[in-house]
């Protein structure tokens, strides 16, 4: 429904990878490596989806991951996707690359909505920002580590995307194919301003200076010193993305960093980057319980948010399942992807055998392709359980 919707140049935005989008693939095979193993005939009617983080249940075990420029795909869209977030009590991160004022989205979802921080290559701007971000009353910041450079994103390349946008013939002809967008576009004023950007490119500036002054800023190169700084200068939760080495997961939790999120920017980062879903047992295995570890990037099911859980996922977040729900209906799309995910959940705990998400664990899991034992369960345990049985 959402490529019937929008520009080609658009829609590819959201589906695409970069190189040759080996990576998007990649995501979803490494769920499929993985099987459950049920229980069955256990007491299943009180099932219980929750979860905690920073000492704060949510009614689901997934949020809503950045997506930049969702105003540009439909008008006030991260504000449809906050109070979306809020209704269905999940949290929401408000990408750093948003059209929406800091200040006016805070209070729609004050304790759902988390900021997404591009720090700029003016240290300057990434400070004020920090300031706007406290003072509109939000406490928990993410930071991207995972694109120290902008990356080869060559489908947009060959559609002719740039920041600012600039809309050639040939992307004008084949926009003119979806013509409730290109109403709706031109009755909402056109391209959106970048507003946290805004003030930092100067007065006056147009939608089109202002998107290029961002991008003349993001991404800008950090070290672990600026991530020093950074946990000095914001008191609230400290929340590194993008995380894929086990060493760098304890580094941060030595810094005081409060939580991390396994993730290789869904597929936009790098080819040859493992999925998340790899490294996810590694980091676990590092960290065990010292912070939260979260992971988003390739979930386009609800179990699969069980299958992270089971590898040592505390949560995980999905970012191209609503965005698509918000561009095709807006806030009532953005019900309905959530909806859609939590039902999936529900089932899937039903369907192994599990009341609550919290509980599940290697034990309900087989695979990574390589052997046939449940996953918490180390492989010579396993077969001398198999030795037992046969033997009774």
């Amino acid at each position: 429904m959402a490529k019937r919707r929008l520009p080609r140049i658009l829609f590819e935005l959201i589906e695409s990878g970069v190189e040759d989008e080996h990576g998007l693939s990649r995501n979803e095979e490494a769920f499929r490596q993985y099987r459950f193993l049920p229980r069955y005939l256990g007491d299943i009617s009180d099932r219980d989806q929750t979860a905690t983080l920073f000492g704060r249940t949510y009614a689901s075990p997934f949020g809503i991951a950045p997506t930049g420029f969702a105003a540009l795909l439909r008008n006030r869209a991260d504000f449809m996707l906050a109070e979306a977030a809020r209704a269905a009590d999940i949290p929401f991160i408000i990408s750093g690359a948003s059209a929406a004022p800091i200040k006016e989205l805070a209070p729609v979802a004050p304790d759902h909505i988390w900021y997404h921080i591009y720090p700029a290559k003016d240290k300057a701007i990434t400070t004020d920002i920090l300031r706007r971000v406290k003072d509109a009353g939000l406490s928990k910041l993410v930071l991207t580590v995972d694109n120290p450079v902008y990356p080869n994103r060559e489908r947009d390349t060959r559609n002719g995307f740039t920041l600012p946008l600039r809309l050639k013939l040939p992307i004008l002809l084949e926009a003119l194919t979806h013509p409730g967008w290109i109403a709706h576009y031109l009755r909402h004023g056109g391209m959106p301003f970048l507003d946290t950007w805004a003030r930092y490119a100067g007065e006056g500036k147009s939608a089109a200076e202002v998107a290029a002054f961002f991008r003349s800023q993001s991404p800008s190169l950090q070290t672990w010193k600026d991530i020093e700084e950074i946990r000095r200068d914001w008191q609230g939760t400290f929340i590194l993305k993008g995380i894929q080495h086990p060493e760098d997961a304890l580094r941060a939790a030595d810094l005081g960093i409060d939580g991390i999120i396994v993730s290789n920017h869904g597929g936009k980062s790098f080819d040859p980057l493992p999925s998340p879903l790899e490294t996810l047992p590694m980091i676990k295995a590092a960290l065990g319980d010292r912070i939260p570890i979260m992971m988003d990037s390739g979930i386009r099911r609800g179990y699969e948010a069980l299958i992270a859980r089971c590898l040592g996922a505390d949560f995980v977040f999905v970012g191209r399942a609503t965005l698509y729900g918000v561009v095709v209906a807006g806030r009532e799309g953005a019900d309905r992807a959530i909806e859609i995910l939590r039902k999936e959940i529900d089932q899937s705990l039903a369907l192994i055998g599990c009341n609550r998400f919290a509980d599940l664990n290697g034990n309900y899991l087989l695979g990574g392709g390589q052997h046939s034992e449940p996953h918490g369960i180390p492989a010579q345990a396993g077969k001398a359980c198999h030795r037992d049985l046969v033997h009774h």
